[in-house]
């Protein structure tokens, strides 16, 4: 039996290799013609990976990364692409970082508030996409300022307009796009947390994961994210070093 053929083996058990697509975060993916053709750094990874393995991927799609993280407790996916976070890494296990991006809050234009961490007070009330990177970032470190959580963090940004909530938590990117179409808001500097995006497998899964490290350190050094990011319309500058 070859590497590859060991890797696969481990890594897809079952022959297919299900890659998770999270389409709530488009810095990572986009909606391609159908299902099967998604675009962005984390399509194009996956793709890499299943041409070294001599395998076609098989696409899963969801639309938030919580439900990416419920995913794995069902046996949907076999390789996901997801932010690095404690809580999610007692059953999964992460790779170094391929992608940097900023956790930051999106306010009304007539808001007060100038700086992220004006926003943890008493009374403040903050829209999240329910277990979202900076939804669990969040949750560890708020004082005092409270969540309201909507099922994606689409949904989130939404919520926030709809209830005239104080803020709207997300990843700088899509909140841009959000207030550049939507007249009235804004996103404050600086942010909160950056959110390290990594290649995720099922933690049991130690072969697939050990080759997916060396795997990516290859993808680093050749480019081929700075790459990715840049024909997927996102700056090459958020690629991790």
């Amino acid at each position: 039996m070859t590497e590859a053929q060991e890797v696969l083996r481990n890594l897809a058990p079952s022959g297919v290799l299900r890659v998770a697509m999270n389409y709530g975060n488009p810095v990572l993916v986009q909606r391609g013609d159908s299902d099967d053709a998604p675009r962005g750094v984390a399509a194009e990874l996956a793709r890499a990976v299943a041409q070294r393995l001599g395998v076609t991927p098989t696409f899963i799609s969801y639309d938030a990364a919580g439900k990416v993280v419920a995913g794995r407790e069902h046996d949907e996916w076999d390789l996901a692409f997801l932010a690095i976070d404690p809580l999610r890494a007692e059953s999964i296990r992460f790779t170094d970082p391929y992608v940097q991006i900023e956790g930051t809050y999106m306010v009304a234009e007539g808001s007060p508030y100038t700086r992220v961490e004006q926003l943890d007070q008493s009374g403040v009330r903050i829209a999240v996409g329910q277990g979202a990177a900076y939804d669990l970032f969040l949750s560890r470190h708020l004082q005092q300022a409270t969540l309201e959580r909507a099922a994606t963090s689409a949904a989130a940004m939404d919520l926030f307009a709809e209830k005239k909530l104080d803020a709207a938590a997300g990843v700088r990117q899509p909140l841009l796009a959000y207030a550049a179409a939507h007249e009235g808001y804004r996103v404050l500097e600086g942010h909160f947390t950056a959110i390290q995006q990594a290649m995720a497998v099922p933690k049991e899964r130690q072969l697939a994961y050990d080759w997916l490290v060396s795997f990516l350190q290859d993808m680093k050094h050749s480019n081929f994210i700075r790459a990715a990011l840049t024909e997927s319309g996102q700056s090459a500058e958020i690629a991790a070093p």
